[in-house]
């Protein structure tokens, strides 16, 4: 009866890692499980393929945005770090967690589909050219910065309350640009699989396309508001 109740307080880093990696895993599993059931002429269609990326991540924001912010995506990091809302050194425990995620996600993809793997692996439609998907993944992964930052300026939206913004974006970014780039807007999505797939020469796209699109994200913002709003901040470091 006497005992005092420790409050156990604002997460650490290492629980933010934590849930950093099982966001990116779950929503890398996701992505490529349904892009596998996709092109393999399986039971997923056009429409359900997009849906299921915005719903898990919807599901990831609502599970983990109060400990981490629910960045699960290194791109997101970067625009929140050009946007001053996260400490450099928290960005690279974050890209290490959500990369560690990515490629835990891939070799159960791995083991489960093997040769098919390759198909859930981002890669430019066949019409189109790296280029054009490398273009089509900055501008996409620019949109969702947008998003996300503008939501977390509004104390009544943060975190939660934004998941359904930021998951709607993502699947509508499928809805129109998937057949350009396939719409991955986040390097841990992508890179493990295609590692793991034998598509190394795509990665490029994937990796310097979203983080470009990211960082003129942030750095518009910064135009925009010069200061780091508390919300963003909130949203920025998981505080």
């Amino acid at each position: 009866m006497g005992r005092r109740v420790v409050n156990a307080g604002k997460p650490s880093l290492p629980q933010k890692a934590g849930v950093e990696f099982l966001g990116t895993f779950f929503v890398t599993l996701v992505a490529t499980g349904v892009d596998v059931g996709y092109y393999s002429g399986g039971h997923v269609d056009y429409v359900s393929r997009w849906l299921a990326r915005g719903f898990v991540t919807i599901a990831m924001i609502y599970a983990f945005s109060d400990i981490s912010g629910a960045h699960i995506d290194p791109a997101v990091s970067l625009g929140f770090a050009v946007r001053r809302a996260m400490p450099t050194a928290q960005m690279l425990w974050y890209w290490l967690s959500q990369f560690a995620g990515g490629f835990a996600a891939a070799a159960l993809a791995m083991a489960l589909w093997s040769r098919e793997l390759a198909l859930g692996a981002s890669h430019p439609g066949p019409q189109y050219t790296q280029f054009e998907a490398f273009v089509a993944e900055i501008v996409l992964t620019f949109l969702l910065m947008i998003v996300i930052l503008t939501c977390a300026e509004e104390e009544s939206v943060i975190g939660k309350q934004a998941a359904l913004a930021v998951g709607l974006t993502v699947a509508a970014c499928g809805f129109f640009a998937g057949p350009i780039s396939g719409a991955s807007m986040n390097p841990a999505r992508s890179i493990p699989p295609q590692l793991l797939g034998g598509l190394s020469g795509l990665s490029w796209i994937y990796a310097a396309g979203p983080c470009v699109g990211a960082a003129l994200a942030g750095g518009a913002m910064q135009f925009l508001s010069v200061r780091p709003r508390q919300g963003e901040r909130k949203a920025g470091s998981g505080e």
